[in-house]
């Protein structure tokens, strides 16, 4: 619990220290502009940005506007009775929006978020737990909010944010160094290493009462080393000796939770059978992998197909695998439409080309497609097998 006093400090201070940071980069985002009666919640991984967008919009508000990141260690007392309190500042204030940044610190936060909706007044939220996030925003919130998804940047917001161009080069930079905004200022891999363990300490093992910190972190190293290949729960669980093939899945759940990693089921009608088949891993960042893997040195196909995976994740989450006889990456879909299917190789060339090809081949015959995409590295070209037509487009050149 925190005084009226304190906590009136501590607004004056935030909004202060938002004007003396000035303006920075504009991140791509919309959905807010005309809104009323709906929260905004913005979700992401830690450090991708989130408070800068929160921030952004504040700037460009014209209502008077109370900013609260709930990481400020001065608000570490905050409650469910100190919202009365901040009730009171905005009523002094002439305040009509509320910006909270971090919320899910916040127990029953969803209670004050609905009143003041009902209220007539704006709320902007960001928060960097997905899970927390929708089962509170499904029981007090349901329809009254319009959710965004933010991750670090993707290519074409590196190239604007460093001053560079679309070329062959500047995409074999962000293939190493991903997206995260601070370790592009600094060049610093500790801002990476320190992410990654913020994540698994703080937004993970402390919110979840997680005693075993260690099995938690040989399973995301493990994770982030293995990018692209397959896994089940039961591999996993023998591999780390942890009791039960639920606790590996619901590990598993957190840091897909936390936006570290994402699960990609192999493609199947049935629910229950995508269940049941292995899964193949993508992280969240390369820069994150070449930080914190222990195998990925000469890797470059596997980095490449991380960061296809990232740029097609950021327009839609319904991604598989397919395999029967063959493998191919990406299928993917969006609002529940097949969308291509997307065969992913560094260079093909005569010792992999019979392989990528058949995998790709046999998605496109089984969704009856006669296009089909191999996005590569630095190679075009254009193939006519029978009646498919085969495009190789070098990943900057995909990106629209």
């Amino acid at each position: 619990m925190l005084t009226k006093l304190q906590l009136m400090h501590v607004v004056n201070a935030q909004r202060e220290w938002l004007k003396e940071k000035g303006p920075k980069m504009d991140r791509e985002i919309s959905g807010y502009e005309e809104l009323t009666s709906h929260a905004f919640i913005l979700t992401g991984i830690r450090r991708c940005g989130k408070s800068t967008v929160l921030q952004q919009v504040f700037m460009q508000q014209q209502d008077e506007s109370i900013f609260l990141n709930f990481e400020d260690p001065r608000l570490a007392g905050f409650d469910i009775s100190d919202f009365n309190k901040l009730h009171e500042i905005a009523l002094e204030m002439g305040c009509k929006a509320y910006f909270f940044d971090e919320i899910q610190n916040i127990d029953k936060w969803e209670s004050f978020v609905r009143f003041k909706l009902d209220e007539g007044y704006k709320v902007f939220i960001t928060g960097s737990n997905a899970s927390m996030l929708s089962k509170e925003l499904g029981t007090k919130l349901t329809g009254r909010h319009i959710s965004k998804e933010l991750f670090p940047f993707s290519y074409k917001e590196y190239l604007r944010f460093l001053g560079l161009e679309k070329t062959s080069g500047t995409a074999l930079k962000y293939l190493n160094d991903g997206g995260f905004p601070e370790y592009l200022k600094t060049s610093l891999t500790e801002v990476l290493m320190h992410n990654f363990n913020d994540i698994l300490i703080r937004d993970i093992a402390a919110r979840y009462t997680i005693r075993h910190t260690d099995a938690l972190r040989q399973l995301a190293v493990w994770l982030v080393s293995n990018v692209g290949k397959p896994f089940t729960g039961n591999s996993l669980r023998k591999s780390f000796n942890i009791n039960s093939s639920s606790s590996i899945m619901e590990f598993l759940g957190f840091l897909s939770d936390a936006y570290l990693f994402f699960f990609v089921p192999r493609f199947s009608y049935s629910h229950k059978v995508q269940l049941v088949n292995p899964k193949k891993v993508y992280c969240i960042d390369n820069g994150m992998i070449s930080t914190n893997s222990t195998s990925f040195s000469d890797d470059q196909g596997r980095l490449l197909e991380n960061m296809v995976y990232g740029q097609i994740r950021r327009s839609s989450a319904e991604i598989f695998y397919f395999k029967e006889s063959k493998e191919c990456d990406f299928v993917v879909f969006r609002n529940g439409r097949l969308e291509g299917v997307f065969q992913v190789c560094w260079q093909l060339n005569d010792d992999n080309m019979k392989r990528e090809l058949a995998g790709l081949e046999e998605a496109m015959d089984f969704f009856k497609l006669d296009k089909g995409t191999i996005i590569t590295f630095d190679q075009e070209d254009t193939l006519q097998i029978g009646n498919k037509t085969i495009e190789l487009k070098p990943f900057h050149r995909w990106i629209e």
